[in-house]
């Protein structure tokens, strides 16, 4: 019994501590949806304004209300190349560069004349380091620096318990293996490890850094669908370039009456397409939908124009941000998961 009043001792201080961190990520969403101060205080709050600007991608990387890191901006016209940096884009004031004059347009560049008036006639390509990229290389960094420790740690304690990070990441690694990997692949799950381990985390930790409204790259990685479409291209050319000779005889001649062909065989060729999309589709939408209901529920605050609504908002989004951190672990979860019985359909051998 004493245990036991022990235990739930502990359970009751993480919870609290837990509601605590809930709460701090909760307020700092409200700036998300303060109106930018050239604005005029006669125009309403544009709560999809708002939000789309949150979920959607930009030239510029929001760190604190107005507090923004400029992003190199990399333009190829058909004049070459023309790089400079995101502070000079704005969408009312006219950008002179080294080959063009630019301007914004709804977070696009576009080529214009010193009045400000767009030409349409020329094209411009992109290849700017946009606050996605700019999330995604950062993501990448804390990954190879995690995963190097922990690579060193296992070196130097090889045949010892695991400590410190590498505690902390083994149980998550020895899960993927043997709750992920096997069952699904089987013998093979070896060989795919590296990828199902990249993805899982990499999913994971954009999922969780997307959480938080005013981290440094407070960002919507994982719903965005360019970078859902990607991860889900990998998986496509994993499945068929290592597939055997068994997975594509079950699409081309499946054991079934020849009258069914014409049925089965569209059905299935259709199925290498679905899977992966299912894939992209499934994670692009969990995440974004998470995103938009949390600052939907803030800009009631603004939409009412009162403080009133700001405790039920504000108890709101904590309750969403305890589901978005379980639907975090869920969908890298889901996505390794279904990549790895997606690969072992291909690998495996006929029976």
């Amino acid at each position: 019994m004493e245990r036991r009043s022990i235990l739930n001792s502990k359970i009751f201080k993480i919870s609290r501590i837990y509601a605590f961190f809930m709460l701090l990520w909760a307020f700092p969403a409200l700036a998300f949806c303060q109106p930018k101060a050239d604005e005029s205080k006669d125009k309403p709050f544009d709560p999809k304004e708002a939000i789309f600007e949150h979920i959607g991608d930009s030239h510029s990387w929001p760190v604190f209300g107005k507090i923004k890191i400029s992003l190199p901006v990399i333009l190829y016209t058909d004049k070459g190349l023309d790089i400079f940096m995101s502070n000079n884009l704005h969408e009312d004031a006219v950008y002179k560069g080294k080959n063009y004059n630019y301007i914004l347009e709804k977070n696009k560049v576009k080529i214009a004349d010193d009045n400000g008036k767009i030409n349409e006639t020329k094209k411009v390509w992109d290849f700017s380091i946009t606050r996605n990229v700019a999330s995604m290389w950062f993501a990448m960094i804390i990954l190879l620096v995690v995963f190097g420790s922990v690579s060193r740690s296992y070196k130097k304690r090889a045949g010892k318990a695991p400590k410190g990070l590498q505690s902390v990441m083994e149980p998550l690694i020895v899960f993927v293996r043997d709750d992920v990997a096997i069952p699904n692949i089987g013998i093979k799950a070896a060989k795919f490890m590296p990828l199902l381990l990249t993805i899982f985390f990499f999913i994971l930790l954009n999922n969780l850094l997307g959480l938080v409204p005013f981290f440094p790259g407070a960002y919507n990685l994982t719903g965005n669908i360019a970078v859902t479409l990607v991860l889900s291209f990998i998986i496509l050319l994993v499945i068929n370039f290592s597939a055997n000779k068994y997975y594509w005889k079950h699409i081309f001649t499946p054991e079934i009456p020849l009258w069914l062909y014409i049925i089965m065989v569209p059905v299935e060729l259709i199925g290498i397409i679905s899977k992966p999309f299912a894939l992209m589709i499934r994670l692009f939408a969990n995440i974004t939908a998470g995103h938009i209901i949390v600052l939907s529920l803030i800009s009631l605050i603004f939409i009412f124009k009162t403080l009133a609504v700001s405790p039920a908002s504000v108890l709101f989004v904590v309750f969403m941000d305890c589901i978005e951190l379980l639907v975090a672990f869920l969908q890298a979860y889901i996505f390794t998961m279904l990549s790895a019985l997606f690969i072992g359909m291909a690998v495996q051998e006929h029976h």
